[in-house]
Order: C-alpha cells, then structure tokens, then sequence
C-alpha cells in the first residue's frame, strides 16, 4: 500500500509539473496568437464564446485565458460582456484536456514516449531560451511529464483499488460526500485539470462508478470557482467581476446538473451509443464533462445580459478611489504582453491626472488646492513602478523589454510635470505688472493651455504638441519680468520667485508634451 501511495504522490508532483510546464511554454509561444484572437474575435457571443475556448486548446489552461481577458478588459480592449463569454468558451476549451488524458493517457503505454519528449523539449529549451523555440520546448517536456504522471497515477489506482473504498452509492449523503472530494482535490492541489485526471484514473481502475465520479468531476469544477474568487481578492473591478462571473457560472451550472445527474447520465449514455464511442469509464466522464459544460452556457445565454449588468453594478469603491490603481492586476502578470497593455493604459490615466495638475497650476491654484492630487500622484507613481519592476521579473521577449523601458520613461516625463506643476504654484500677476506684461502673460497661458487640450487628444496632430509658440511667449514673458525687476517695480526677491513659477510651469507642459508623443508612437491608447 505505501508504494501505492508514493506512486501516486510522485505521479501528482509530475502531472503538476508538467502542466505548469506545458502550460508556459504554450503562452510564451502562442502569446502573439492569444493576443491577436482576443482582440480582434470577440465582436459577437459566439466569437468569444468560440477565441475562450480555441485559445483555452491551445494554451491548455483556462486560468491563462481568464486571466488575458481581464487583461484585456482593464486595458479597454475588451468589454465586460464579451469577456464573460471568453471565461465560458474557456470551461469549454478546458475539456479537451480531459479528453486527451481519456482517450491517450489512460488507454495507451506512453510512458517509453514521454521520456523522448522530455529530453528533446529539454534540448529545444536549451537551444532556444527566450525565443519560441525554447518556449515550444517547454512545453513538450512538460507534455512528456504530464503523460509520465498519468502513467504512475494508474498505477497507484491499481494498487490502492483494494485497500481505499470511496463512496459509491447514489444517495444524497453519497453524492455530497462524492461532491466533496472534488472540491477540496481541487482547492488543496489549485488545479481542476490535476482533480479531474485524478478522478478519471480512479475511475478508470475502478475505485468508483461512474455516476460518483461524474459527482466528483461536478465537485472540481465548483472548486476552480473557488480559486478564482480567491484570485479576485484585492484586485480591480473589472477583474472582480470577471471573476465573479466565472464563479456564478460554475455555481450554477454544478447545481443544476447536480440535481439533473441521474437524468443526464442516462442521456449521456445514448449519445455515447450514437457516437459509437467504448463504454469505458474514461470516456464517459470526458463526455459528461463537456456536455456538463456546454449546459452551463446553455444556461447562461439568456441570462448573460442581466448578468452583465448585475456586475457593472458592483465593486465600484475600488473605481472612485483615484490612488489606486484601476488596469494593474497581477493577474496578468502571466502573459507579458497584456501586462504591457495595463501598464500602458495606467501610465495613460497616470498622465491625465499630471496634466491636470498643470492645468490647475496655470488657472492659479494654491499649493493647499494641488495637495491632494500630489498624494493620488505619489501613491499612483508607487504602484506602477511596483508592478513594472515584477513584470520586469516575468520572462519577456526583446521587444516586451524595451517596449517596458518606453513606458517607465514616458511614466518618468508624467511624474516630472506634476512635480513641476506643483512647484508653479501660486501663479498670478503682480498688482504692478504693466500692460505688455499681462498681454505677454495671457499669450503665454493661451498657449500652453493650447497644449495641454491637444494632449488630452486621443489622436493628436504632431503640430497640435509643436512648444514653439508656448517657447516664444515664455522668453517674451521671462524678458517682461527681467525688465520690471531693472526699473525697480518688482522686487528683486519676488522676480527669482515668479521666473522659477513660469519655469516650472514651462517645464511641466513640455515633459507632459514628450510623454504624450512617446505614446503616440506607440499607438493610440
């Protein structure tokens, strides 16, 4: 018995391992396509509900989608409503991995493969570390792993089948207790894919039948949704919602087809009889668990908009709270590429609340007045270089890395202006200035506000961010202030005050300005 049950502790440890593995190297690799299919497939519920569950294939993990299409909706690329639909197409997508551990790892000896294949991913990583070569080699050799997993746990299963009796019957007590053991192996190993391979060669040994193990692949599935509550503490709203979506999907869905259980394996058994598909328990659970899935976005349809609705309703504290961050979430983290597209799209509002501190700045505010967009700047500031540094972390292409660097120095020039902008504070005339000296202090405050709107632009003309003309009001303005200081009308201590106001003020717009064009060439955001 207790070789049994190293079997099947060392067989977990490489299943894990190798779908982390796998899963990696499949979002390094494929990253372009999931961004690419994310954006631009998602116009209508069947385009997302199809780009969830096609990307989910690919990258084998539903977390990685739902983690990107967060991601894309804290970027504003993608809305909250077709992101619910990604998050379901993705618990579709997520059974084929069922079916491949149903219909490849338990029905074939793969193990003399897998080895192959891990050392060859293993070369290809080596050969290949921080391109898609290295990233496909991951991938295989966590491909490999995996399958070496399934092959141990079939073995534990075989061994422990007469010492470990798991509950059979059918009644109430039995199915809550079968509904049990797949939410906690799902909660204590994080991982619905380890909780439903574990399930279907407990099965397939025949520890338990098929209707307890349909209970339990129901149990699993309430779990993940568990995971992802847990995922959503502490995040942003759009990915709370998310999040919450994922979990009333899978809540529903699990109640009803817990309820509908002995009507559905019955049906499930006529539809496996017209497929003339085997009768083994493996490819029974791979089909209930993609006939359970597809029942849930059957549910979900009609109700998909109120829904949507319900959530836009809650979780805005977060949203009103200016310091905090609103498209940073760690969650994307796993795919550079998204993280990229939040921190973007942060720095973006970062820059919006500087310029308007500069704008406050030129109408006379008082340093009193700036206070508290000071504390929003700083805490922001904080957040962002906290999140750039852990993506700086993450594994990232050349591209990803200098498309990195632009952003902290176009958040660099954004903290430069509020800086500057609170330094210009209080600027007003002096009751001595003469006529050329307001006239030269109008133009130069018509000017740079002339900036400051083209920079709120979403796609502003290169002339519209030219300083020239906001420069040459500025010397004109710098000689009127010199001279009034030389005829004795303003005293000498309040000239160095004024010139080092106009100058920060100066300073303020055209970092706000260099800032702006580096996002500008970036694209628009």
């Amino acid at each position: 018995m207790w070789q049994a049950i190293s079997l099947l502790v060392g067989g977990l440890g490489l299943f894990l391992l190798g779908m982390a593995m796998m899963t990696d190297g499949l979002k390094l690799a494929a990253g372009p396509a999931l961004h690419n299919i994310l954006s631009q497939a998602t116009r209508t519920r069947w385009q997302a509900l199809g780009s969830g569950a096609l990307v989910t294939a690919m990258v084998q993990s539903s977390t990685a989608v739902g983690v990107a299409a967060i991601g894309f909706v804290n970027a504003g690329l993608l809305g909250l409503a077709p992101a619910l639909w990604v998050v379901f197409g993705a618990n579709v997508g997520t059974t084929l991995n069922t079916w491949i551990v149903a219909m490849v790892g338990l029905k074939f000896k793969i193990e003399a493969l897998a080895l192959p294949l891990v050392g060859l991913g293993a070369l290809m990583r080596l050969g290949g570390e921080h391109r898609r070569r290295g990233a496909l080699g991951t991938a295989l050799a966590g491909f490999g792993l995996l399958f070496m997993g399934i092959g141990l746990l079939q073995q534990a299963f075989v061994g422990l089948a007469d010492h470990i009796s798991l509950p059979q019957g059918n009644d109430a007590l039995s199915v809550l207790a079968q509904l049990g053991i797949g939410l906690m192996m799902t909660v204590l190993m994080q991982s619905s894919a380890a909780a439903l391979t574990i399930t279907l060669a407990a099965a397939q040994s025949g520890m338990i039948g098929p209707q307890g193990a349909a209970a339990v692949v129901i149990g699993a599935n309430i779990g993940s949704a568990v995971t992802t509550a847990l995922a959503g503490i502490g995040a942003t709203p759009n990915a709370r919602r998310t999040a919450a979506a994922h979990v009333i999907f899978n809540l529903v869905t699990g109640t009803v087809a817990l309820l509908l259980l002995p009507w559905l394996m019955g049906a499930l058994n006529r539809v496996r009889q017209m497929l003339g598909m085997s009768a083994d328990p493996a490819t029974e659970l791979a089909l209930f668990h993609t006939i359970f899935n597809l029942l849930g976005v059957l549910l979900m349809w009609p109700l998909a908009d109120s829904l949507t609705r319900w959530l836009l309703q809650r979780f805005r504290a977060r949203e009103e709270d200016e310091a905090k961050p609103r498209f940073l979430d760690d969650n994307v983290l796993a795919v550079p590429t998204l993280a990229l597209d939040a921190l973007e799209r942060e720095v973006t509002r970062f820059g919006q609340l500087c310029v308007r501190m500069a704008r406050a700045a030129l109408g006379g505010a008082t340093p009193i007045a700036l206070a508290s967009d000071q504390t929003v700047v700083a805490q922001l500031d904080a957040a962002v270089e906290a999140f750039a540094e852990r993506l700086s972390r993450s594994a990232m292409t050349p591209a990803g890395s200098a498309r990195l660097a632009e952003l902290l120095r176009t958040q660099r020039y954004y903290e430069t202006c509020a800086r500057q902008a609170a330094a210009a504070t209080p600027l007003h005339l002096p009751a001595s200035a003469n006529a050329d000296w307001a006239a030269n202090h109008q133009a130069f405050v018509d000017a740079t506000l002339a900036l400051l709107t083209a920079h709120d632009e979403p796609r502003p003309a290169a002339t519209a961010l030219d300083a020239q003309t906001m420069e040459q009001h500025y010397q004109s303005l710098k000689a009127g202030v010199l001279a009034a200081a030389a005829a004795g009308t303003l005293p000498l201590a309040d000239m160095e005050a004024l010139l080092g106001r106009y100058s920060a003020l100066r300073r303020a717009v055209q970092q706000a300005i260099k800032a702006r064009l580096r996002l500008h060439e970036q694209g628009p955001t």
